[in-house]
């Protein structure tokens, strides 16, 4: 059975484990429910996710590919990288608003096909991230920008884990468990130290307040028309406040550097 003490390694193994496709090796006694305790490493996960993406595009960039061409490569070794898996939350989310009633959602939501609304979330997802990452002055502001985003995004997420439950009675958000309090504010504190270290002011400022909207927006229509949160709906609330992120990175960097 795994240790309940402290493991800061151990919880960044699993955490990357759940959240990516990097190989982790081997966690002796792994169980769902050390993904809840591990939560407070989500931000550090999303650290290496964008790094790996930032430093693709970093790499293409030195190539002379277009600022488009090298913002579609990040998104797709980022892709990559995380099996896709919250941009498959979104999707889900997507094609459950399309339903009627609480069980018809919860169970198109769980279906692996995609309908038309999943469809054309990803295509405005991705379009408008590679289409903001490509306004961003710069290939090492656009990889702070990346890195910054995978991080946050992620950091908010165990606070949507303690405080909404889980929507059905088994799966994944089920089993994993309830963060705690304090691993909950160690996640945001990460986010929030990397949103405000790696991007100016001003453009951490506009992300946080886009964030709260795009992201607070799933909760309320999680709360409201499912009762609670899944790990389609957590898929969901990372693209938004991802968006926000790489949004507000473009829209403001332009006065920043004027």
């Amino acid at each position: 059975m795994p240790d309940s003490s402290f493991s800061p390694v151990r919880d960044l193994r699993v955490c990357v484990l759940f959240l990516t496709r990097i190989p982790v090796g081997r966690i002796g006694g792994l169980e769902a429910a050390d993904l809840g305790r591990a939560a407070w490493a989500f931000p550090l996960a999303g650290l290496m996710v964008g790094a790996i993406a930032g430093g693709a595009l970093y790499f293409v960039a030195g190539a002379e590919v277009s600022p488009l061409g090298c913002a579609l490569v990040a998104l797709a070794v980022q892709a990559l990288v995380t099996g896709a898996l919250h941009e498959d939350g979104l999707a889900d989310v997507a094609d459950g608003m399309g339903a009627h009633d609480r069980t018809r959602r919860l169970d198109i939501m769980r279906d692996s096909r995609i309908g038309a609304y999943g469809v054309l979330a990803l295509i405005f997802s991705v379009g408008v991230r590679a289409a903001m990452i490509a306004g961003i002055p710069g290939p090492g502001y656009a990889v702070m920008t990346i890195i910054a985003a995978a991080m946050f995004s992620r950091a908010l997420l165990p606070a949507v884990m303690h405080a909404m439950p889980p929507a059905r009675a088994d799966g994944l958000s089920q089993n994993a468990g309830q963060p705690s309090v304090g691993g909950a504010a160690i996640a945001a504190l990460i986010g929030a130290l990397a949103l405000f270290t790696l991007l100016p002011l001003s453009v951490a400022l506009g992300a946080v307040a886009l964030a709260l909207v795009l992201g607070g927006a799933v909760v309320w229509w999680a709360h409201k028309n499912l009762g609670g949160q899944t790990g389609d709906v957590l898929g969901a609330i990372q693209q938004g406040i991802e968006i926000s992120v790489v949004f507000a990175a473009a829209a403001w960097s332009s006065a920043f550097y004027a």
